[in-house]
């Protein structure tokens, strides 16, 4: 249950395994038709990325990797019928396309992620941009450029566009920096009624810095590179309400912003809360034990951000909400499958952090690198940027095989020579 990047790869996985062979019937049920990796969304909502350039269709992954794909959303379990009932299809108007409808499992895997967390401060649901879709992400692509068309029309060169985003983890500086990129080239591309110096950006976080889950060494590297892009860096700074003319913080000051992004935290969905006794934290997410096994029934598991996993190590903490644990636990899940089916017990999972990158841009990258053969290793520049990229193509092998992977990173070179900078619709 799930088609992000943990569960799409583990439906792949298993069906390479055992739907080819007929061992099992491996099916996927998502809400939507197309995957686009999450951690991409900030280049779509600033346009450096257009979706239908780097989406997958799950019709098309089932069949390509002997799964089924069914389209729908959870709304229930019925844990001693081992069914899951997914809610009716609707249309655009509301009106119902296909009726509830039930899917029987024999075991159940729950990988449905996240959303972003607004912590119940008023205005941000009405005010705010959230980025956990492509669909809120090209929202926020169109918002920009009703700007830029409309001060190009108007032919003002004093025009101004202010952008507030709440939340210095690696999508808000990401976002922040990508902004900065978007302003210079959309100038280039004639719709100068916006010089890119009139693009305000302010990052505001309610930490005492940015990106906490690097070092210091790290995050304070990244503020200078924001501030030297024309970046306001705030930190120490709560946001008490969002109001259509900007962001209230708990100081009484305003910061002024038409356009507004929440990207502060993360938390399950809520409808977790009610799935026939599974156990959950405050936060929505499942309960499960080192084997990603729920707590209150060892048929169904759990894993990527819906899920509030153990590390293994010797501390009580939790896995982080990252790609890569969705990744290495997707991994262990099809072993254990596997395994399950003959028998044996589940493989037991144990957190590897190997690091995190955070790129700026075109401007730069830094980042950790932890685990290797010299050690851990802090990245900057050029070399950063590249790891960073390989991220997204190990996902990419990970989905489609590395000879199909090698060919669709041949079409993305190629694309890149033929298309402009930026979606500019």
């Amino acid at each position: 249950m799930g088609g992000g990047a943990g569960g799409l790869e583990l439906a792949t996985r298993l069906g390479r395994k055992l739907g080819r062979s007929g061992k099992a019937e491996i099916t996927l049920v998502d809400a939507q038709m197309t995957h686009v990796w999450k951690p991409l969304l900030h280049e779509v909502a600033a346009g450096a990325l257009s979706v239908p350039d780097n989406e997958l269709n799950f019709l098309a992954q089932a069949k390509w990797n002997h799964f089924n794909f069914q389209l729908g959303r959870l709304c229930g379990i019925d844990r001693a019928l081992r069914e899951i009932r997914l809610a009716p299809l609707v249309d655009d108007k509301g009106a119902e396309l296909v009726a509830a409808r039930t899917i029987g499992y024999d075991t159940l895997v729950i990988a449905v992620g996240s959303n972003t967390n607004d912590f119940g401060t008023p205005g941000a649901a009405e005010h705010c941009v959230f980025l956990d879709t492509t669909q809120q992400a090209e929202r926020f692509h169109h918002l920009l450029l009703q700007h830029y068309m409309t001060a190009h029309a108007l032919r003002d060169s004093d025009s101004q566009v202010s952008i507030a985003i709440v939340g210095a983890g690696a999508t808000g500086v990401e976002l922040a920096a990508e902004l900065r990129y978007t302003a210079t080239q959309l100038a280039n591309y004639g719709l100068d009624g916006i010089q890119p110096t009139n693009m305000r950006i302010t990052l505001v976080e309610a930490g005492p810095r940015v990106l906490p889950a690097l070092s210091e060494r790290v995050s304070q590297s990244v503020i200078e590179g924001l501030r030297k892009i024309g970046v306001e860096v705030l930190t120490a700074t709560k946001v008490a309400r969002a109001r259509a003319d900007g962001l209230l913080t708990d100081g009484g000051q305003l910061i002024p912003a038409s356009l507004k992004v929440w990207a502060a935290g993360i938390r399950a969905p809520a409808f977790l809360r009610d799935m026939d006794g599974l156990e959950t934290n405050r936060l929505n997410q499942l309960k499960v034990g080192p084997t990603l096994q729920t707590t209150a029934d060892e048929n169904i598991f759990a894993f990527g951000d819906c899920a509030a996993a153990p590390r293994g190590d010797d501390t009580d903490a939790l896995v982080p909400p990252r790609a890569q644990a969705a990744h290495q636990q997707a991994a262990l899940l099809a072993k254990s499958l596997v395994a399950r089916l003959d028998g044996k017990a589940p493989l037991t999972y144990r957190y590897q952090d190997f690091g995190s990158l955070v790129s700026l841009s075109r401007f730069d990258a830094v980042g950790e690198l932890m685990g290797n053969l010299l050690g851990d290793v802090n990245l900057s520049g050029w070399f950063a940027r590249m790891f960073y990229i390989s991220l997204y193509r190990m996902h990419q092998v990970a989905l489609y095989g590395s000879p199909r992977a090698v060919l669709r990173i041949a079409g993305d070179y190629i694309s890149r020579r033929t298309s402009p900078r930026l979606k500019l619709h």
